[in-house]
């Protein structure tokens, strides 16, 4: 068999830049939304009372992957990260394994590329301020990606303040309270999604909000009232319907009958052009993102360019 290289989490964060991330993922949702990748539902493999496993596969530009991935939440209180795990990429043609992949950095960069291409699509062209919502890795690069694309200054309010302190000081950014935070131009959450932290009263007409911690059953970051108002003067959008409806932000506000499918935009048909985004200045556009295999593989295939080029170097594993 041959060797296998494997990108660490480090040597993934060095393979792809924020801005090649965001292009990557821009793409990914284009190529999805016209019909060239394939990429069946996420699995879901629970393991009560503490967190759940996932399987995301998917097939595009002559690869398939499969990405196996955890959301432990209480892990940080053992020490541990919420979010572990290994992309497998194989080629598609013939199924022989090319790269393992940390799925920790693969999540956290591709989480970050998401929210800067819905703001890009569906903000209004002058937001600037962002108030960052959770602290944590993957709020990190929220923040980094959103400051490499030339958004801020932001606030970053965490329940931990020195969470929020350390962000706020690797970006240039200020420590702010959660209203400070939603008072923002755009308001990126990435929280656990265990309560919601967008009460209706806060919304702001004009906003954006980019909703990047529910992606799971019972887990919401905004409330039903937020939801059903957005729907109603605004405009709600998500990553993928199936997926959003039933195990992402939008799940309750669907089950209470306050929004329908033809409420909700995908992403990838704004980014395609074949649906529109923001219709006015004055409109909440809000953004639901469960996190979706196309976008793993659009870091994937910036991580085995920088391989292949000799940007980074990979241990090898032999099968």
């Amino acid at each position: 068999m041959p060797k296998i290289p494997v990108l660490d989490h480090d040597r993934v964060l060095a393979a792809v830049s924020s801005q090649d991330a965001v292009d990557r993922v821009r793409d990914a949702f284009v190529s999805f939304a016209r019909g060239e990748w394939h990429m069946p539902p996420k699995v879901y493999l629970p393991s009560p009372p503490n967190g759940d496993f996932r399987a995301m596969p998917v097939r595009g530009e002559g690869l398939a992957i499969l990405k196996w991935v955890t959301s432990f939440p209480a892990n940080p209180r053992r020490g541990l990260p919420t979010v572990t795990g290994v992309v497998l990429v194989s080629r598609a043609d013939d199924g022989e394994p090319l790269a393992m992949l940390d799925a920790r950095a693969v999540t956290a960069l591709r989480t970050g590329a998401a929210a800067v291409v819905a703001t890009q699509e569906l903000a209004r062209e002058d937001a600037r301020t962002v108030g960052l919502v959770g602290c944590g890795l993957h709020g990190q690069w929220v923040g980094r990606c959103m400051a490499d694309s030339e958004y801020g200054p932001g606030v970053c309010f965490d329940p931990d303040p020195d969470a929020a302190g350390d962000v706020a000081a690797d970006l240039g950014w200020e420590v702010g309270d959660l209203a400070e935070a939603l008072a923002c131009d755009v308001v990126c959450t990435i929280t656990p999604g265990a309560e919601t932290v967008v009460p209706e009263p806060a919304l702001m007409p004009g906003q954006h909000l980019n909703l990047l911690g529910a992606d799971g059953p019972g887990k919401a970051e905004a409330s039903v009232q937020a939801i059903a108002r957005v729907a109603a003067e605004g405009r709600l959008f998500c990553d993928e319907w199936e997926q959003a409806s039933h195990g992402g932000e939008l799940t309750g506000a669907v089950a209470a009958g306050v929004v329908r499918r033809e409420d909700v935009t995908e992403l990838g048909a704004v980014c395609a052009g074949l649906a529109p985004g923001r219709g006015a200045a004055r409109e909440i556009t809000l953004f639901d993102s469960t996190g979706l295999a196309i976008q793993d593989l659009a870091i994937a295939l910036g991580a085995l360019e920088a391989l292949r080029a000799g940007a980074v170097k990979a241990q090898t594993v032999t099968l």
